[in-house]
This record gives structure tokens, sequence and C-alpha cells, in this order.
């Protein structure tokens, strides 16, 4: 497993720093467009802006990857996340930093789709699982700490968008300079959006409301905290605490599911991120302070940022626990191609988050960022419980095992966990099939050499 790890140390690192880079930007712009006094509901449709570009990502960045290869579309992609960070600060207008969330969306997804089919080339039956899991907290743990690179510099100003620009420009190195070969992008078998209600309606409703809840979770944190009041130190621990409690309780939630019925531990988790957002409401949060200027009063701040942990804890793993259930459910043969129809599900989901959570907190105030959060478990949970009473669990030999998923990866990393290769693909299925399931049966340009 060691030697696994050091093969992979390149992927990692050029990871870790894109993470870092895309965490530190999504805080950076909710509270730059604050300070800036855009409209809550205005920045409702910016935030939704990088959700857009990264479904329309992982739908069609393949193709792209297929035709020119791994290493110039990761190198092309990275150096236009770079210039569109950079758009960010020369032109401080809504609908340019719209556009802009719009090309970083697509070119995250791409940049993903890149390394999980490197990470699932490169990896074997024996620690599929394992990379998968340190992936994911890579992920989680870059995002969190690219938090604390917040208070490096001035919001208002320009250099917190040049280091986000550096960080992401760095990532490419790692992987360019390494000597691995680049691997095939096969096409999985396809599976209507039908198919996938009818083997799983839980599943399907419950992932894409479950993006609704995370991308407002993501998308709102930082814009909800700065209207809260907090200074720039405590709005980058807020929004850290929140990817922290994913990372820290993925994995003992996962472990339950394993063990009982899944849907009762996801409408107990669910339902349980529904009273900790509504406890929120009744936490008083510290006196407004100028977010820019100096603390000169004791802060109370740890119960918001105990419930941040709590929240994303018991949220993050949604993704993980719907797509397992979905797995309870489908052909293994089709693991793959549900998995792609649900990267699509939660994507769409996604992209409404940030705007309901606008709409409530336009009404509402502040708080409505929690009430946007307790609203959308609260049905999740609703709809489990109707389920778990209409159809029986199934057996422990029929259960799939869960596994950590990463919250914005693609359909490419579902196929680690499955062990499917790219050598034993399954043939494709009637041309019928829903488009967003299905990639273009075109044939792998020949491997690209690692370096340029």
């Amino acid at each position: 497993m060691l030697g696994a790890l050091l093969s992979f140390s390149a992927l990692f690192i050029g990871i870790g720093l894109m993470m870092a880079g895309n965490g530190l930007q999504g805080s950076l712009l909710g509270l730059r467009g604050s300070l800036e006094g855009f409209d809550t509901a205005v920045l409702g449709i910016v935030m939704s802006g990088y959700f857009m570009g990264f479904l329309a990502g992982s739908l069609y960045a393949p193709r792209v990857v297929k035709r020119v290869g791994h290493i110039r579309v990761f190198a092309a992609l990275a150096s236009l996340a770079s210039a569109a960070i950079l758009v960010h600060s020369i032109f401080i207008d809504p609908w340019v930093w719209g556009a802009m969330r719009v090309v970083t969306g697509f070119c995250y997804a791409g940049l993903y789709i890149v390394c999980e089919s490197w990470l699932n080339d490169m990896s074997d039956n024996q620690n599929r699982g394992r990379l998968l899991a340190i992936y994911m907290v890579v992920q989680m743990g870059a995002m969190s700490g690219g938090q604390f690179l917040l208070g490096l510099s001035d919001p208002s100003g320009a250099n917190l968008f040049m280091l986000i620009a550096v960080l992401v420009s760095l990532a490419v190195l790692p992987l360019c300079l390494s000597a691995t070969r680049a691997p095939d992008i096969s096409a999985p078998e396809a599976m209507s959006f039908r198919e996938l209600f009818q083997a799983s309606p839980l599943g399907t409703i419950g992932i894409f409301m479950s993006g609704i809840a995370n991308g407002a979770l993501f998308g709102f944190g930082a814009i909800y905290a700065q209207r809260a009041g907090l200074t720039v130190g405590e709005i980058s621990t807020f929004v850290a605490a929140i990817f922290l409690g994913g990372m820290l309780l993925q994995f003992p939630i996962g472990r339950f599911s394993d063990i009982f019925d899944r849907r009762i531990v996801i409408m107990a988790a669910t339902l349980a991120a529904a009273v900790a957002a509504a406890s929120a409401l009744f936490v008083p949060t510290p006196a407004p302070l100028d977010p820019m200027g100096p603390v000169t009063e004791e802060r109370l701040v740890w119960p918001i940022l105990a419930l941040a942990v709590l929240i994303g804890g018991l949220s993050m793993p949604h993704y993980s626990l719907f797509t397992a259930h979905v797995n309870d459910r489908v052909p293994t043969a089709k693991m793959i191609s549900a998995s792609s129809g649900l990267v699509f599900l939660n994507g769409a989901g996604a992209i409404l988050g940030p705007n309901i959570a606008a709409a409530f907190m336009g009404a509402l105030g502040p708080v409505g960022f929690f009430v946007t959060i307790a609203v959308v478990h609260a049905a999740i949970g609703m709809l489990t419980f109707f389920r778990i009473s209409r159809r029986a669990a199934p057996t422990p030999d029929e259960q799939a095992d869960f596994v950590a998923m990463p919250m914005r990866g693609t359909q490419y990393a579902s196929q680690m966990p499955t062990g499917w290769e790219s050598d034993e693909t399954p043939e494709q299925s009637d041309d019928d099939a829903e488009p967003a399931m299905i990639f273009d049966d075109e044939s792998e340009p020949e491997d690209q050499p690692a370096g340029p």
C-alpha cells in the first residue's frame, strides 16, 4: 500500500493544490460579493454558476479528453481556470462573475475527470477503496485548509485572487512532470433516467435533494457568515468547520449503513442534520463587527462553529449514502451508468441550492441559510420514512458496501469501488438512451507522454 501511495503522490499533491484554491475561491467570492453590496438573489445566481459549469463539464469534458489526451486537457483547463479567477479581480460585476463561475465549474469538472480516471486506471481491486478514501480526505482536507488562506490579505483587494490562480497553476506541475502512463477513458453501459427511478425512487429523488442542501451549504456558507457579522477569521473557520465535519463523519456513518438498513441510517442522518440546522436558529451569533476591523471584544463563536461541524458531517455523507443505496438496487453491470445519472441529478440540485438559500435569506435574513438546510433535510427524512414503509430492505447479501465518495466528484470516481476496468467495458445499450448517461463512442487517442 505504501508503494501505491508513493506512486500516487504527484496526483494527490496536484489535487490538494487544486482543491485548496477552489475552497478559497468559493468563500472569497461570497465574502467579496457581500462587501461589494451585491443583492442576495444576484449572489445566488453567481454562486450557482459553478454548479452549472460543473454539470456541463461532467457531460462534455470526457469527449475532449478522448480526443486530445489527459495531460494537455489538464494543463489547458487549469490555465483557463486560473485566467477565470483573475478576471473576477479585474471586473467587479455580478454578471461577469456569474459567467466566470460557469467557466470555473466546467474546468474543475474536467480536472476531476482527469484525476479520477487516472486514479482508477492506476489502482487495482486490492487498493481501490482505500485510495478513493484518501482521495476524498485530500479533497475535503484541502478545501478546509484553503479557508484559512482567506486571512492572508484584504478580501477587498486583488491579492487573494492572485493567490488562488497561483495554487491552481501549481497543481499542473506534479502531473505534467510525472512519468505515469495516461489512462484510457471508456464509455459505460447506458442507463436511462426512467430505469434509474424505477430501480430506486428514493435514491434518485434523495440525491437530487441532497444536491440542493449541499449546494446551499457550500455556495452560501461564507455569505451567511458575513451577513451574520462574523470577522474574516471567523468566516474562514466557519466554512472550514463544514468541510471538517464532512471528513470526520463520512466513514462512521457509512459503516453504520453497512450494518443496518441503509435507509434508516439515511433517515437518521438527515433528520439529525435538520435538527442541527434548526438549532442554529436559536444560537446567538456574536454582535456584528466590521469584518475588516480589529476584534476588540471576546467573541463567543464556538456554538455556531460546533453546529457547522455537525451540519457538514451529517449533510455531506448523503451523496455516498444515496449512491450506495442505488447500488443496492441496480445490477452490477449498470452501477457506473447509474452513478453517471446520480452525478447529473446531484449537480442539477446543486444549481438550485444557492438560489433557494438566497430566496430564504432575502425573506428571513441570515437565518434563512439554516432554514434552507433544515427544510430540505426534513423533506429528505420524510421521503425516506415513506419509502421504508413501501419497500422491504435488501438482504445483507444484496447490499453493496458503502464507499465514501467525493462530494464534487464525477462518474469516473464511481468506477473505483465497482472495480470496473477499461478492458472489460460492457457493450453499449440502445442509441435512444438518455444523453446525460453516455458519451461519444470515439476511439481513444494514443497514450500521451507524461511530460511536455
